[in-house]
């Protein structure tokens, strides 16, 4: 990697964006590179907007602030589109990639722009069928992997179930392990 990969999650209170946010920094971490993760929120409650972070380098990171200017975004929910400008400061080859069952081109329209590569994945319908509850972070971290080819999806894998491996039933790290595949397998661009 060249340069810094900037990453910006938009999510709500619960959906996991701050968990992602933090794995996929341990996994870019296990991978020997430099990593940042972190939310953005306040005394928000569960469903309220939030946003998560992550800058990824294969040389020290030396800022510490916010993302205005990522090269992906990630939406965890369509509903937050109408809500939050999801793509200020993505340049015109960035990517935004979107959990909805909406298509590419319906989210472009919603979104009001041109350039940028859109992506879609039902990743909240994938956790209800492979985990058994509406929580797309998993999902969503697979289809990052497929779109951003950033790092190896054995890593993420292999960095959920070290995570995992201690606090969740055996079902629910298996169901994660298989919203992450899936999501890699069905995500689609425009």
């Amino acid at each position: 990697m060249s340069q810094m990969m900037e990453i910006r999650w938009h999510g709500r209170g619960g959906q996991g964006a701050k968990t992602a946010s933090l794995l996929l920094a341990s996994a870019a971490s296990m991978e020997g590179k430099y990593a940042q993760g972190f939310p953005d929120y306040g005394p928000e409650r569960m469903g309220a907007p939030m946003r998560g972070f992550n800058r990824i380098s294969d040389d020290p990171i030396r800022v510490h602030c916010a993302i205005y200017h990522p090269r992906i975004v990630v939406v965890l929910d369509d509903s937050l589109l109408g809500l939050v400008d999801v793509a200020d400061g993505t340049p015109e080859d960035g990517t935004i990639l979107v959990n909805s069952v909406k298509s590419a081109g319906e989210i472009r329209k919603l979104l009001g722009i041109q350039g940028r590569k859109i992506y879609v994945i039902d990743a909240t319908g994938i956790a209800i069928d492979e985990i058994g509850r509406p929580i797309p972070n998993a999902p969503m971290l697979g289809a990052l992997m497929k779109v951003s080819e950033l790092l190896s999806i054995d890593t993420v894998l292999e960095q959920i179930r070290k995570k995992f491996s201690h606090g969740f039933r055996q079902e629910i790290l298996d169901g994660n392990v298989r919203a992450i595949k899936r999501a890699y397998e069905e995500v689609t661009e425009e």
